[in-house]
C-alpha cells in the first residue's frame, strides 16, 4: 500500500509537470535553434541577440510573470471547489494583458536607443541589439497573452494543452526562423530582424488558438466566461497584489543575468560571444527546473485550496527527486563532452577559425554552469512551492538583495575596479545561485507557507467528490 501511494505521487508530479517541462522545452529550442542560426549568419548578430534579447525579456517576463500568476489563483479556486471564480479571474489576466501591450509599445519607441548607447557595446553590435530588442518588445502582448491563456488550463492541473500549443508554435518557428534569417525564395535576408519576426508571428499563433480552445460552448456554459467578463476591481487588485512580487522573482533574477551580460560585453567581443552560447545552451538545461518550478505551483495551490499542505510537501519532495536525476544526466555532458554541444553554434565555413576563442571560453563555462545547476534546480523547486502558496513578497525581497549583495556589487566590483576577467564573472553567478537556495530552502523549512492563501475561502463545504 504504501508503495503504491509512493508510485501515485510520483504519477501526480509526472503528470503535471511533464507537459510544462516538455512546452517549455519547446519554447527553449525555439530560442536555442535562433542562436544557432544567428552564430552562424554572423558573430554581430549572436553577440547582439542575447543582450538584446534578454533585455526584452526582462520586460516581457514582468508582464508575463503577473498574467502568468493567474494560474496560481485558478489553482486555489479549483481545489477549493470555487469553479465559478475562474471565469472572472482570467479576464482580470485578459485585461493586464492590453494594458501590458500599452506599456511595452512605450518601452519600445521612447527607450531603445537611449538604452544601448549607455551599454557602450561596439556599434556594429549595438545597431543590432536596437532592431531586435524593437521587433520584441512590440510583439510581447503574445508573450503575456501566453501565460496568462494557458493558465486557464494549467491551473486546473490541464497541463497538455499548453504544451500542445507551445510545440505547435516551435514546428511554425523554426522554418520561418531560418527563412527570415537567411533568406529563402521571395523571403528576402533579413537577419536578426527576420529572427525576431519569426519569434513574435509563432507567439501569435499561440494566443490565436488558446483563444479558440478556451471561448467554446462547453467551457463558456461550465465557467459562465461571457458572464464573468466585467472588470472586477477587488479580484484586479488581488492579482496585482500577489503576482507583481510574484513576477518580480523571476524579473529580479533576469535584470541580474541582464546586467551580467552588459557587464560582460564590456570585457570583450570573444567573452560576450562565449557567454551568449553557454547561456543559450543553458536555457535548453534549466527548462525542466522552471517547467517543474510552475508544476509544484499548480499542485501546491490546489492542496492548500483542500486544505491539504502535506499532498503539496510529497508533492515537493517527489519533484525533487525526479528533477536531480535528470540534472545528473545533463551535468555529466557539460563536464566530459561540453563540445558535442557547442559544436552547433560553430560555422561550417572559412571564418570558423575566429570562434576557436570563443569555443575554448565556452567549454571552460560549460563546466562552471554544471556545478550551479544542481542549486538552481532545488532552489526552482522550494521558490514554486512559495510561489503557489502566495509567499510571493518574501521571495521578491529575498531575491532583491541577493541580486544585489550577491551578484551584481561583486561582479562590478571585480570587472571594473580589479580588472577581472570572464571566469570571475562566472564564479558570481554561481555565488547568486547558491545564496538563493539557500534563502528559499530556510524558508520552505520553517513552513509558514503551509497556512497561506491567495484567495477568499469559500464558507460553503466542498462536495465530497
Amino acid at each position: 500500500m504504501k508503495n503504491w501511494l509512493i508510485n501515485q505521487r510520483y504519477r501526480q508530479v509526472i503528470s503535471i509537470c511533464l507537459p510544462l517541462v516538455i512546452g517549455m522545452s519547446a519554447t527553449t529550442i525555439m530560442e536555442f535553434t535562433d542562436r544557432v542560426f544567428l552564430s552562424n549568419y554572423s558573430l554581430e548578430a549572436i553577440s547582439a541577440a542575447t543582450p538584446a534579447g534578454i533585455t526584452a525579456y526582462l520586460f516581457m517576463a514582468f508582464f508575463g510573470g503577473i498574467g502568468g500568476y493567474v494560474t496560481v489563483f485558478i489553482a486555489q479556486y479549483h481545489g477549493s471547489g470555487q469553479e465559478e471564480e475562474i471565469g472572472s479571474v482570467l479576464w482580470q489576466g485578459i485585461y493586464f494583458c492590453l494594458i501590458s501591450w500599452a506599456l511595452l509599445s512605450l518601452v519600445a519607441w521612447f527607450l531603445t536607443t537611449p538604452f544601448f548607447q549607455f551599454v557602450g557595446h561596439e556599434p556594429t553590435v549595438r545597431v543590432l541589439e536596437e532592431v531586435y530588442f524593437r521587433i520584441l518588445c512590440y510583439g510581447a502582448v503574445f508573450h503575456v497573452g501566453i501565460q496568462t491563456l494557458g493558465s486557464f488550463f494549467s491551473g486546473r492541473g490541464l497541463t497538455r494543452p499548453v504544451m500542445a500549443v507551445n510545440i505547435i508554435a516551435m514546428v511554425i518557428n523554426i522554418p520561418l526562423d531560418y527563412a527570415l534569417i537567411y533568406g529563402v525564395g521571395i523571403i528576402p535576408e533579413m537577419g536578426i530582424a527576420g529572427a525576431g519576426i519569426a519569434t513574435i508571428s509563432s507567439s501569435g499563433v499561440s494566443v490565436a488558438i488558446l483563444l479558440f480552445l478556451i471561448f467554446n460552448k462547453i467551457h463558456i456554459r461550465r465557467f459562465n466566461l461571457l458572464g464573468n467578463r466585467r472588470y472586477n476591481h477587488e479580484v484586479f487588485k488581488r492579482l496585482l497584489r500577489f503576482g507583481v512580487p510574484g513576477s518580480m522573482q523571476f524579473s529580479l533574477d533576469i535584470l541580474a543575468f541582464t546586467i551580467f551580460i552588459l557587464v560582460v560585453g564590456r570585457i570583450g567581443t570573444v567573452e560576450l560571444a562565449a557567454t551568449n552560447i553557454v547561456i543559450a545552451v543553458n536555457a535548453i538545461a534549466f527548462m525542466p527546473s522552471m517547467g517543474v518550478s510552475q508544476g509544484i505551483s499548480i499542485l501546491v495551490g490546489q492542496a492548500l485550496g483542500k486544505g491539504r499542505p502535506e499532498l503539496a510537501r510529497y508533492a515537493t519532495w517527489s519533484a525533487i527527486h525526479l528533477l536531480l536525476a535528470y540534472i545528473l544526466m545533463v551535468d555529466l555532458v557539460f563536464i566530459f563532452t561540453p563540445e558535442t554541444v557547442l559544436a552547433l553554434f560553430i560555422p561550417q565555413s572559412s571564418v570558423a577559425s575566429q570562434y576557436g576563442p570563443v569555443l575554448e571560453t565556452s567549454t571552460n563555462l560549460m563546466r562552471i554552469v554544471a556545478c550551479y545547476l544542481f542549486f538552481d534546480a532545488l532552489y526552482m523547486v522550494f521558490s514554486g512551492v512559495l510561489r503557489g502558496a502566495g509567499d510571493t513578497r518574501f521571495i521578491m525581497w529575498s531575491v532583491c538583495l541577493a541580486s544585489i549583495f550577491c551578484f551584481v556589487v561583486p561582479l562590478i566590483a571585480g570587472i571594473e575596479f580589479f580588472d577581472r576577467g570572464i571566469y570571475y564573472s562566472w564564479g558570481c553567478v554561481l555565488f547568486f545561485i547558491f545564496s538563493l537556495f539557500t534563502v528559499s530552502t530556510s524558508r520552505y523549512r520553517a513552513g509558514k507557507w503551509t497556512s497561506m492563501l491567495v484567495i477568499e475561502r469559500s464558507t460553503e463545504p466542498r462536495p465530497s467528490f
